[in-house]
């Protein structure tokens, strides 16, 4: 076995796969506890409205895990099921009559909403001490400014692993591919506070590969099933995949891809993210995180 193949081989029985699944259940056992003592102190649970415009079957499923895991780390759930044809009035006017009901510390919107609704104007309704997706500019500023707030759920998974895997990230060289409001630039923004070298990558960027082989850390956000392979991983490095995309495949059957190949990557890379199994489960468990965090600052003023 020539030198390059035997380097090949040591990176690929090495390279560690990340078990987001494993590292989300104890998140929400720790959330557990935390809500434990928190109706111990409050007399009552956390609590998390959940608000889906529609029946789309992918965003029903999500919304019963999100509620699911809730019940199970001891959060309340306040499920607002409206169908398809609600008006944007009819929309703010539920979350304005859950941003004054104390029984609720968070309230998430599923997205996407109908086409009669637009998403920013609902976002900016929600109270920002409940926005527990952290999308609301006035959470994105204090995320910006380094001040406490509650992040994008996906991003702060993210975070959390990295901090898992790496301890201390001062210093380390992180490329972020993709700068969606939702996971990229969050995603740049808690890195940097972590005291992160950063470069955000995307469509318009050139010497896509080579900026990607820099980095310490790879942050890989863009929805295209295995766009990165081994030839944009600097040996050693730390991945993580968010993508999550549906591949149709013969006799109608479907496997769920990543926008990493995977088994290109662990020839390269220290370790990394699998799909399923790595970021996904972690986004949950931060949303009940940000619930109980929400809850504890709300009754805390």
């Amino acid at each position: 076995m020539n030198e390059a193949a035997e380097d090949q081989r040591r990176h690929r029985d090495y390279a560690a796969r990340i078990d987001g699944k494993a590292f989300a259940e104890a998140l929400r056992a720790e959330v557990a506890q935390g809500a434990a003592r928190f109706q111990t102190q409050a007399g009552r649970q956390p609590g998390l409205a959940v608000v889906l415009v529609g029946d789309d079957p992918a965003s029903q499923v999500y919304v019963k895990t999100k509620m699911r895991q809730a019940a199970e780390a001891g959060i309340a759930s306040f499920p607002h099921l409206l169908p398809d044809s609600t008006s944007q009035a009819e929309l703010l006017q539920l979350i304005s009559t859950l941003n004054s009901d104390d029984q609720v510390d968070g309230i998430l919107v599923q997205l996407p909403l109908p086409a009669q609704i637009e998403e920013t104007a609902v976002i900016e309704a929600i109270d920002p001490a409940k926005d527990v997706d952290g999308f609301h500019p006035i959470n994105v500023g204090r995320l910006s400014t380094g001040q406490p707030a509650l992040v994008p759920c996906t991003p702060l998974g993210c975070l959390l692993l990295l901090q898992d895997r790496l301890g201390d990230l001062s210093g380390k060289k992180a490329v972020v591919v993709g700068r969606s409001n939702i996971v990229g630039k969050p995603m740049g923004q808690l890195l940097l506070n972590a005291h992160c070298t950063v470069t955000t990558v995307h469509s318009r960027s050139q010497n896509l590969a080579a900026e990607c082989r820099s980095a310490d850390i790879l942050v890989v956000a863009v929805g295209r099933p295995e766009m990165v392979d081994a030839s944009y991983i600097k040996p050693g490095a730390i991945v993580l995949d968010v993508g999550i995309n549906r591949i149709e495949m013969a006799e109608g059957k479907s496997r769920l891809t990543g926008d990493v190949d995977f088994v290109a990557a662990s020839s390269v890379a220290g370790a990394v993210t699998p799909v399923p199994g790595g970021i996904g489960p972690m986004t949950v468990a931060c949303l009940l995180r940000n619930t109980l965090s929400a809850a504890q600052a709300r009754t805390a003023q």
